[in-house]
């Protein structure tokens, strides 16, 4: 094997190694922002759940108040 072939293959590796960390760079990346967006959501149903759950309660009073 010549040494031109060998710096050639040595390249192509080093390539590869540098893309796979890229690969895993972007990956963890996707991640992270997925669980943020997960996180957020339940966030904003907890929010929706609890305003609902006031809602239900004023309506409930005033219906009690209304039969008194």
């Amino acid at each position: 094997m010549s040494a031109n072939s060998q710096d050639i293959r040595y390249k192509a590796g080093e390539m590869k190694g540098q893309a796979d960390v890229k690969k895993d760079q972007i990956a963890d990346k996707a991640s992270n922002a997925a669980q943020s967006c997960k996180d957020s959501m339940q966030n904003a149903g907890e929010q929706v759940k609890n305003k609902a759950q006031g809602a239900a309660d004023t309506v409930k009073d005033t219906m009690v108040m209304n039969k008194k």
